[in-house]
Order: structure tokens, then sequence, then C-alpha cells
């Protein structure tokens, strides 16, 4: 198999993998809703209506991800949503280990730093969006 594509193959494992993962998160938001953001976003001096970022977090992102149509706007938005969970409501486990001896942040980790890695490489040919443009 050519480098070019496992090189694919391997983004395409990558977009579904974070892709489907994340977008099961906004599945339960979509279900249950996002009330309950508030108090923490209020006790940091954001507005409440922040909380319905999460969307474009866990549910448009990962749509774009698994489809790789502008997966890379898909990842940037992964991130940040990533980045407010850790800020609003992880900060203090950032240094914590769990009972079973991984990282208690290892989930979040896990979104943020694939979804970086999703950002720099791109989606790869086996996408709607294909390897062309800046976005992909």
């Amino acid at each position: 198999m050519p480098n070019s594509t496992a090189d694919d193959l391997g983004k395409l494992v990558l977009r579904l993998t974070l892709g489907i993962l994340l977008l099961l998160h906004g599945i339960a938001k979509l279900r249950y809703g996002v009330d309950w953001l508030e108090g923490p976003l209020k006790a940091r001096g954001l507005p409440a209506f922040v909380s319905y970022g999460v969307y474009a977090g866990e549910v448009l992102a990962p749509v774009l991800i698994i489809l790789g149509l502008f997966s890379r706007v898909g990842a940037l938005l992964a991130i940040v949503s990533m980045l407010f969970a850790i800020g609003l409501m992880h900060m203090d486990h950032l240094w914590a280990i769990g009972k079973t001896g991984g990282w208690e942040l290892e989930l979040q980790g896990f979104y943020l730093l694939m979804s970086v890695v999703l950002l720099l490489q791109g989606a790869g040919r086996f996408s709607l969006g294909g390897v062309s443009g800046r976005w992909n």
C-alpha cells in the first residue's frame, strides 16, 4: 500500500473515531439540553447564551469532521469546545490521576489533541472535501 493511501486511511480512521465519539456527546446535549451550563458560565462572568456554543463543538464540528467537509473548521470548533469544557468544568482535575491510574481528563485530552492533529493534517483523500482546499 503506497504511503499516500495509508496516510489517507489513517486520516479517515481519525476523522470517524473523533467525529462519532464527539457526536455522541452532542446527541446527549440535544436530548437533555444545556441549561446546566448556565451556572458555571455565570460563575465566570460569561453570559448564559454561550452555553449554546456546545452545539457548534459537539454537533456541527463532528458532522463536518465525519464528512470530511471543512474538517479543519470542524477541528477548530472542537478545539475551542474542549478548551471551554476544560476551563469551565474540569480545571480542578487538570493534574489529577483517576482511580484506575489514568489522567482524569484523558477523554477531553483525547478530543482536544486529536482535533489538533486533524487541524494540522487535514481530512485526506477519503472525504467529501478531498485533499483540495485549505479548510479540508
